[in-house]
């Protein structure tokens, strides 16, 4: 036993290591190769708590493992293609839609293996980056490859405690020092095993045997089921904090839905044992965990359906970031609406930061490789942290849009004086070129997704002037200097002649063949989006600063 031991921590360090290589890159491929229609085929299916709640049991009763469903849509959350309500109910899902195996063994004696997809995955994952490099197809091909090397993770885990779960013995007794032990048992195998079918397969064949009653096969199925909750926290080690709070609603789900049928234990299984022999099922011992196990799964969705509102708002104040603090109003504070004009201050400084948030997108967006490329400008910074920040910079943006919208409501429904009503249009107009700006940032960066690098052909020169000139703009709206009108138009000129520059040799790149069509398309998309993006906020800022002036819509352009 001991001589084994060396190869199972090498084995185990070894399967966490694809686990979490595995996540990586699924959540990164995805969030490359997802567009616009993937976005809105997975919020239609989880649009409402009924249908996200369907989508989970009948995705995890296909693919038979709840542990892939959850660190899949663990990594859709991560990726930021679902929200933290859709994907809780697609988590509450998989745990019914996991029950199948139960009738499967039970009834069938056969279970299903999702690691033997694992290979193809890794392998049709890497034919499609080989053949299609730079496009959204390799990004599709990095999230298969993920997908594969995370079941390798899970399936070199449960074989580093092959020897360690086959030498443990269920324990025996009704009492409740036994069941304690009955539920930790399950528990543990889950944790070695990595797979609660597993370890349920294990209970069901204990059962079957008659080694362990059916009570003791109950707690072990508690135990098992709030073992799985191991696998999602893995899945979110370094992981957005909606993605740990996805994973946190998980162990809650399970912890929760755990206790209470730990103390409702003796008469939920007597209760289906009457209820077995009442519908003349066969005498099998492994039919009445199966059934257990699919009562206490439904229990906890029962149990969740009212409680979901209270813990979404629980989890939403835990994991905090900084980004999600900078989306918080600052100066919109309930009270000024008594005051119109002092509530149109607060609607006027919390624009301005609204506008900060739009040129920090406009400016990590200029970040890119793509748009900053090494040859020129420097070292390339690095696209995956790149990324991250403009997802920061886009989420802070929108959670203030939605702040400043609701007040403005508020604000509407008060007397205004003239004065008032006169400055209340011009600041809303502000609101929308903010927000327009950040759309454009937003298209700026999904045109050059499926691009991580330069490509041969594309004229760096006036890519970096066009660039060196967006940002000298951006620079300027980013501090006092924005007050000084004139410079302003200036820097917005100097972009816009760099922009009619740069889209005629991108055109003339590609008509020469210099340059493929595709990338001349993207970049063209790209630049002409930044081009909008750069006016937009420049015409909130002038605004901005005339509105203040008492200028009011004579500045409005």
């Amino acid at each position: 036993m001991t001589e084994g031991i060396g190869p199972a921590l090498a084995a185990l360090a070894g399967g966490l290591g694809l686990f979490l290589l595995g996540m990586e890159l699924m959540t990164d491929g995805l969030r490359l190769a997802a567009g616009a229609a993937l976005q809105r085929i997975l919020r239609a299916s989880t649009a409402t708590r009924v249908r996200a709640l369907a989508a989970g049991v009948l995705v995890t009763a296909v693919v038979q493992s709840s542990s892939a469903v959850t660190v899949a849509t663990i990594g859709f959350v991560n990726a930021g293609l679902l929200t933290l309500g859709g994907a809780l109910w697609v988590l509450f899902g998989a745990n019914v839609g996991t029950t199948m195996t139960g009738w499967l063994v039970s009834l069938l004696g056969f279970g299903f293996k999702i690691d033997a997809l694992a290979l193809p995955l890794v392998g049709a994952g890497v034919a499609l980056r080989l053949t299609g490099a730079g496009s959204r197809r390799a990004a599709l091909g990095t999230a298969l490859a993920g997908f594969g090397l995370l079941f390798l993770g899970i399936e070199m885990l449960k074989h580093a405690f092959d020897g360690v779960a086959s030498a443990v013995t269920l324990p025996a007794g009704v009492g409740w020092t036994a069941v304690l032990a009955q539920l930790a048992a399950g528990l543990a195998l889950t944790v070695l095993m990595q797979s609660s079918s597993a370890s349920l397969t294990v209970v069901l064949s204990a059962t079957q045997a008659g080694l362990i009653t059916a009570q003791g096969a109950a707690a072990a199925v508690i135990g098992a089921n709030i073992g799985t909750t191991v696998t999602a926290v893995l899945a979110v080690l370094g992981a957005t904090a909606n993605a740990k709070r996805a994973a946190l609603a998980h162990v809650a789900f399970n912890v929760i839905t755990g206790v209470v049928a730990l103390v409702l234990l003796p008469w939920l299984v007597q209760a289906l044992l009457q209820a077995k022999q009442a519908l003349g099922w066969p005498p099998l011992p492994a039919l009445t965990v199966a059934m257990f196990h699919t009562i206490f799964n439904v229990l906890g969705v029962v149990l969740m359906w009212p409680l979901a509102p209270a813990l979404t708002r629980w989890l939403q104040a835990r994991f905090r970031t900084a980004e999600e603090d900078e989306a918080r109003p600052r100066h919109l504070d309930p009270t000024v609406l008594a005051v119109p004009a002092l509530a149109l201050d607060a609607l006027r400084h919390e624009l301005q930061r609204l506008q900060g948030l739009a040129v920090t997108a406009l400016r990590t967006v200029l970040e890119l490789p793509t748009l900053h490329p090494a040859s020129v400008a420097g070292p390339a910074p690095d696209v995956a942290a790149v990324q991250q920040r403009l997802g920061a910079a886009r989420g802070a943006a929108r959670g203030l849009q939605h702040a400043i919208a609701d007040f403005v409501v508020r604000l509407q429904r008060a007397e205004l004086e003239r004065a008032s009503a006169e400055r209340l249009p011009d600041l809303l107009r502000v609101a929308r070129y903010a927000d327009v700006a950040v759309e454009q940032a937003d298209e700026a960066a999904e045109a050059l997704a499926p691009w991580s690098q330069p490509v041969p052909g594309l004229p760096l020169l006036e890519l970096s002037a066009f660039g060196q000139r967006a940002r000298a703009l951006l620079a300027l709206l980013g501090t006092g200097a924005a007050d000084d009108v004139t410079a302003l138009e200036a820097a917005l000129t100097e972009a816009e002649d760099a922009y009619a520059v740069l889209k005629a040799a991108l055109l003339r790149a590609g008509a020469q063949g210099l340059l493929a069509l595709d990338a001349m398309d993207a970049w063209l998309r790209a630049a002409s989006a930044l081009r909008r993006g750069l006016q937009q906020i420049t015409k909130a800022a002038r605004l901005s600063r005339a509105t203040e002036a008492g200028a009011g819509g004579g500045a409005a352009g």
